[in-house]
């Protein structure tokens, strides 16, 4: 295992990136801290327009329990997962598109006052998964890509910033798909990356065979890229994923197959208590449920089914456990986790946000809803659809809405 410092990322930065990064990500001459020429102007998105109105209009209709309240923090387009800076608490947002938001509360009176594009000289591709680890460094999961931003609170105010190329593909170009696309990560309690890597059908055709290799899996590497190797497999597409802040096992979220009724398969919150665990996909649709094209196929003996089944369809994405104190003690160690909603069901089901307890000898409790409101039942519209949840510095938590472009924040005052 190789423990990589903010000293020893210097070192990769000067190393890795210079070696093969297409020249038009200006990727050489950020490597070497030289300027790209990129303009000084760079890209933002006004704060105080209709729209937040709007938003905020919303909000006043979100069900929250005795205490809580959710006001609109700021407004980023297309806004996905989130990673929050360790040092004054920029926000940066990644999107399936080709931008990274910083969002700034400089003032400090928890509403955002600037959201501006993250690294303009660069150019991403579906930078859904944006995340920090504990010595500073920003990491961004890229459809086929990894990137890492040291000093990214340091640098994010110009159009220029040093980042280093810390994994160049995660499979063959000619292997890159659209469908399950979009990448989370997060640094493990042993210091190595994990990355979820989806897989690109509803269900895994039997005429591929069995072994999905890379794709359908959960992955994890050293810091600086090396050793990457398939940490658990049998998953269909995860979006979402944390460690215990206790036990360090890792959890997270997995969506079930489509097509099959609108009441299953469940969707999933799953528990790896060690490398090389099955998790049952493509055997299995979400739970225990089988799919029709492996139902002749017998599964992997020691599959393990998931920890949390949640209603079908949701789309179980972001989820992080409460680490912070803001919240009543029930609350903490537990899960939050956005549902996107669903996009076939005949009757429209998520666009909230969930609240699962973990007891202290580590099972679950019942999963409830903590926040919803973004769904119309009368007409079934979507009024946001909420993407990751994210403990913020101060205790609140942050939740991100793909549709409406906006980022919220929950806090608690028990007066």
């Amino acid at each position: 295992m190789v423990r990589t410092s903010c000293v020893s990322m210097a070192a990769l930065i000067a190393g890795s990136v210079a070696g093969g990064a297409a020249a038009q990500d200006n990727m050489d001459d950020l490597g070497e801290f030289r300027q790209t020429g990129t303009s000084l102007e760079i890209p933002s998105i006004p704060q105080d327009s209709d729209s937040a109105d709007a938003i905020r209009e919303t909000l006043k209709g979100i069900d929250l329990p005795p205490g809580f309240e959710i006001e609109l923090y700021a407004l980023v387009p297309d806004a996905r997962h989130m990673a929050v800076g360790p040092n004054v608490g920029v926000v940066f947002v990644g999107t399936r598109k080709t931008d990274v938001w910083a969002v700034t509360d400089r003032d400090k009176d928890r509403v955002a006052d600037e959201v501006k594009r993250f690294a303009p000289s660069v150019s991403f591709t579906f930078p859904n998964g944006p995340f920090f680890s504990e010595d500073g460094i920003l990491y961004i999961a890229e459809h086929n890509r990894l990137l890492a931003f040291p000093a990214a609170e340091f640098f994010y105010e110009g159009p220029d910033v040093a980042v280093a190329v810390v994994k160049e593909q995660f499979f063959p170009a000619e292997q890159e798909y659209f469908n399950h696309a979009f990448r989370v990560g997060t640094i493990g309690p042993d210091n190595m990356i994990y990355v979820a890597i989806g897989q690109k059908h509803n269900v895994w055709p039997p005429s591929e065979g069995s072994d999905m290799g890379i794709l359908g899996s959960i992955v994890r590497m050293n810091r600086d890229g090396s050793d990457m190797e398939v940490y658990a497999t049998g998953i269909r597409n995860s979006v979402g994923l944390d460690f215990h802040p206790e036990t360090a096992e890792l959890w997270f979220t997995d969506n079930q197959v489509d097509g099959m009724g609108d009441d299953i398969p469940p969707g999933e919150i799953n528990r790896a208590t060690g490398p090389g665990q099955h998790f049952g996909f493509p055997w299995y649709g979400g739970g225990d449920v089988r799919t029709n094209e492996w139902a002749d196929s017998e599964p992997p003996a020691d599959t393990v089914f998931p920890e949390v089944e949640t209603v079908a369809h949701a789309a179980d994405l972001g989820m992080s456990f409460y680490t912070g104190e803001q919240f009543p003690a029930e609350y903490r160690g537990g899960i939050f986790s956005a549902q996107h909603g669903s996009w076939n069901r005949t009757e429209p089901v998520g666009a909230r946000v969930m609240f699962t307890p973990i007891n202290d000898d580590g099972t679950v409790g019942e999963t409830v809803v903590f926040a919803d409101g973004w769904l119309n039942e009368d007409t079934g519209e979507y009024l946001g659809r909420p993407v990751d949840v994210k403990p913020y510095l101060d205790g609140s938590i942050l939740v991100s809405d793909d549709l409406a472009g906006a980022i919220y924040r929950i806090s608690y005052d028990e007066d």
